[in-house]
């Protein structure tokens, strides 16, 4: 029934919430249920032109093998003749489009499909703990009018699964804490988010992931704030107050874990695109420990630089370079951390060849990050360690308020009504320190990390 009849704007919401709550409880029965009923009100009135199926996706952790969680759903579902292959019972479907069904008729072909799709994905995730197969039915925060092939869909489509995979595996590192899941939307302007934060586990004080969708003009001083090049970045003439119209999609996080010898991890990865004919990809991942373990930043370097180098080799070194230039703190003359990769303005590449290095650069961020949780999680500290990194913890937010490309450009466009407080300011950790005056004694691991602060090393 998917495939020859639409859900209309009065059955949508029905069937979207009604299966979302019914997929996270994993019920085969509910989800027979919730589905067919969304389909029985598609079917009583008249079709429409556009498909629910083609307007979102599944998404939820995966466990090294491709799933549900890991792909967009796509346009066509199973027939039932797929149904009858997976086991599940054939109804014949009614052969007139859009006409009047039978109750019992609808449920029974509706429940078959249903059947049939939690038949295969179950086969598919043999072995998966009960956790790790939970399963989010997320709609698009697009539009409706953008193209299932665009590169805003696209790239949204792998931001929302790189946010589901990198949830479960930090839900997994930590052993209690659980991200909270918050979907909001920007009232009667188009696009959304989704926001994802877990505090007070037992591994990370706070951590957050959070996917932003948004459609709206920028005031020339946010622009400025969204792209290194600025109001030059547009490639027309500006008049003085005209705003410009924009899309941007994107996955930022941040992580404070609680022991001072596990470090703080950030990344966000970006998509804009301006209605002159513009586009362009940004972003990053960076660690900022407040101890030096150089076997771990040798770890977490050279991981990107093994994903910078399948594309170019010219790659890392550059992002690197512009890692340490970025976050640096002008009025501390130290940089937040120990660096990364950090790139903006970046359009060289197809936009398939950029959508696939954005790909890697978010499944690295386990690999890279995960490792060395696990190594430190249960150091021993004393309680100087944990002040001095709270004090890291407050350089870490001086850089946020007041130089961060991200945070800025938020604060700007709250004025307009499409940004979310927040969201913006999810960065910040839960707790942080400032100590008048404060200097590291000499031969200590204080000082010897605020040297590498002070001038940047390379680790690989």
């Amino acid at each position: 029934h998917f495939g020859s009849s639409a859900l209309v704007g009065a059955a949508r919401p029905f069937f979207l919430n009604g299966v979302a709550g019914m997929v996270r409880r994993s019920s085969a029965a509910s989800v027979c249920s919730a589905v067919a009923a969304g389909c029985v009100a598609s079917h009583l009135v008249a079709g429409s032109s556009s498909s629910v199926l083609g307007q979102g996706w599944v998404t939820g952790p995966a466990a090294g093998r491709p799933s549900l969680a890991e792909r967009r759903m796509p346009t066509s579902t199973p027939s039932v003749a797929d149904a009858a292959a997976l086991g599940a019972p054939v109804v014949e479907p009614p052969r007139a489009r859009g006409s009047a069904v039978p109750v019992s008729v609808a449920v029974s072909s509706v429940a078959a499909f249903a059947a049939a799709t939690l038949v295969g994905s179950r086969r598919r995730r043999a072995g998966v703990s009960a956790r790790s197969a939970r399963l989010h039915l997320q709609a698009s925060m697009c539009k409706e009018s953008d193209p299932p092939d665009s590169v805003r869909r696209k790239f949204e489509a792998i931001c929302a699964n790189a946010q589901d995979r990198i949830c479960a595996a930090i839900e997994e590192v930590d052993g209690k804490g659980k991200f909270d899941r918050e979907a909001y939307t920007r009232g009667e302007k188009p696009g959304g988010g989704v926001a994802r934060v877990l505090t007070n586990g037992n591994v990370f004080e706070k951590a957050g992931v959070n996917l932003s969708v948004v459609y709206s003009e920028m005031p020339q001083e946010a622009l400025k704030a969204a792209t290194e090049r600025g109001v030059d970045r547009v490639g027309v003439k500006l008049e003085p107050g005209q705003k410009v119209p924009f899309f941007a999609c994107g996955l930022s996080s941040v992580m404070h874990p609680k022991n001072p010898m596990c470090p703080t991890m950030h990344f966000n990865y970006r998509y804009f695109e301006t209605d002159f004919g513009l586009w362009w990809f940004g972003g990053g991942t960076d660690i900022t420990p407040s101890y030096l373990d150089e076997d771990d930043m040798k770890h977490f370097h050279g991981t990107y630089k093994n994903v910078c180098d399948k594309y170019d080799p010219a790659w890392y070194p550059k992002f690197k370079k512009w890692a340490d230039d970025y976050f640096f703190i002008p009025h501390r003359g130290e940089t937040r951390g120990l660096g990364g990769i950090f790139f903006d303005d970046f359009n060289t590449e197809s936009q398939d060849r950029h959508l696939e290095f954005s790909t890697a650069c978010l499944d690295a961020v386990t690999e890279a990050y995960v490792p060395i949780l696990k190594k430190h999680k249960d150091d021993d500290f004393t309680q100087q360690q944990k002040d001095w990194q709270q004090m890291r913890r407050g350089r870490y937010v001086e850089f946020n308020l007041v130089y961060d490309r991200g945070t800025t450009f938020g604060l700007k466009m709250l004025s307009s009504g499409v940004g979310r407080l927040e969201s913006i300011l999810m960065s910040l950790p839960q707790t942080a320190r400032w100590q008048y005056n404060h200097t590291p004694e000499m031969g200590t691991k204080e000082e010897e990390i605020m040297a590498c602060f002070k001038k940047p090393r390379e680790w690989v």
